[in-house]
């Protein structure tokens, strides 16, 4: 590598270190940023927005900051963050990836947002997602198809595909995404990031999706140390959020060891096919936390993956349905299909109700098992990525022998939206013979962030994974 592509993929807490002792400088770390985002694009193209000019002149100014001109360095100060595109900054285009929006001005500032910047934080750039952060890939008629760094064939996941993928390739320090049914999981498995789900209510959102107990919005990064840095920014009170949780929680900089944890292992998560690849990996992950101290049992989890898209697609059925209708002929595929399967979802009679019931003895079920377990372990994912241009309308997924219905059963993510109450923190566990990561999810009792952070640092501890892609 050379020096600026080593310089781009530090830690965010090394950069700060550093930005402190004057051994580096902002606008070095975000030359280096920079440099090797215009070096990738082409390939990976996960960038909705480039600010870069804009971005170099704040971090002048951060320098000044840390050479002690004008007020003191922040949390994040001269940090580069990637926004997902989905999260509207004032004054800028809002598109949610699609060409029905492509002209739209928003005139709000995303909470999250917010807090980066007062943070400190640069946004340099701003993410791609899928049409309507609707896929579990990243690919849309405006923005095009957007590739896993680790292997171009592959997609990088999605929602959150362009901050997974941005993460990756160096493009970024930090990166924010948003989860509603994975959406910073999956992107974060395919390739090999850190992704945080926080609690319902611990970040806070933009009305009405605030008041959707399924959307999360949260940190992505490449180590676990940055994720908590950026998830004790972002997190907290809201005035405008009324759902936000008081008072506010912050993770500790560092965390204990893991001796005596006791940690559930599910492969299957109940009856999901699994990829023999994946499985492998996951079970090395479990192996690591034992031989570190921790107490790891191999237990059923008796949810039905039927019964999780069933309440989903229950839940989702009006989110696309009104744009389908006005704007059908600029939509892709992909959202068009998933507007008709919620529609379809909800015209049964009783569909609301028949939706609460699965969600309550999902969360029953989980809550029983966590009160014998400090923490849950399981695949982020049933396979390690799906294909990069490939909407698998017509392709059905085939795991382990088992043809899926909808390829969006392969994510085991979903369950823990209906449970959204439990922190969920999705960690690298390896790589598939593809050359494409694999993930694990560390899943925490309600409200219970610390845990889980405590258990995928001890992971990241004995299973390092700094390795970089060769773009």
């Amino acid at each position: 590598m050379t020096d600026l592509t080593d310089i781009a993929y530090l830690p965010a807490t090394e950069a700060l270190r550093r930005f402190h002792d004057r051994s580096l400088s902002p606008v070095e770390l975000m030359t280096a940023v920079i440099a090797r985002a215009e070096a990738v694009e082409p390939k990976v193209n996960a960038l909705a927005e480039r600010t870069f000019d804009e971005a170099l002149a704040t971090a002048r100014e951060a320098e000044a900051r840390y050479a002690g001109k004008g007020e003191a360095p922040r949390a994040l100060e001269g940090l580069a963050v990637a926004t997902k595109e989905e999260q509207p900054i004032a004054g800028r285009r809002i598109t949610d990836g699609s060409l029905a929006f492509r002209d739209e001005i928003s005139d709000q500032t995303h909470p999250v947002i917010e807090r980066v910047q007062e943070a400190g934080g640069i946004v340099h750039a701003r993410t791609t997602t899928p049409e309507f952060s609707c896929a579990g890939y990243t690919q849309s008629r405006l923005w095009g198809v957007t590739r896993n760094p680790w292997n171009q064939e592959f997609t990088p996941g999605g929602s959150s595909g362009g901050a997974g993928a941005a993460l990756a390739a160096g493009e970024t320090t930090l990166a924010t995404g948003s989860d509603i049914g994975g959406s910073i999981r999956i992107p974060a498995s395919y390739t090999g990031t850190v992704g945080y789900k926080p609690p319902y209510g611990r970040v806070p959102a933009m009305a009405p999706f605030n008041l959707d107990t399924y959307c999360h919005d949260g940190p992505m990064a490449r180590t676990v140390g940055d994720c908590a840095l950026l998830q004790n920014v972002i997190a907290g009170p809201h005035p405008s959020d009324a759902v936000s949780l008081r008072p506010k929680f912050v993770l500790p900089e560092r965390f204990e060891g893991v001796k005596g944890l006791r940690v559930a292992l599910s492969v299957t998560l109940g009856d999901w096919p699994v990829d023999p690849e994946v499985e492998a990996n996951t079970r090395a992950v479990a192996e690591a936390l034992r031989a570190a101290g921790a107490v790891v049992e191999e237990v059923e989890v008796p949810i039905m993956r039927a019964d999780v898209m069933r309440a989903s697609m229950i839940h989702f059925g009006p989110y696309i349905a009104s744009v389908a209708a006005e704007h059908g002929d600029l939509l892709t595929p992909y959202a068009l299909d998933f507007a008709r399967r919620g529609t379809e979802a909800v015209r049964e009679p009783g569909s609301l109700l028949q939706g609460l019931e699965i969600e309550a003895a999902i969360q029953a079920t989980l809550g029983a098992l966590l009160d014998r377990y400090d923490v849950l372990l399981c695949p982020t994912t049933a396979i390690p990525a799906l294909k990069a241009d490939d909407d698998y309308l017509s392709t059905k997924v085939v795991v382990n022998g088992v043809e899926l219905d909808f390829y969006l059963e392969s994510a085991m993510t979903t369950v823990f939206n209906i449970a959204s109450r439990c922190p969920v923190l999705s960690v690298p566990s390896g790589f598939a013979s593809t050359g494409v990561p694999t993930g694990v999810q560390v899943v925490g009792r309600t409200y219970d962030d610390a845990t889980v952070f405590r258990a995928a640092a001890a992971i990241e501890a004995v299973r390092p994974w700094n390795s970089v892609p060769a773009l």
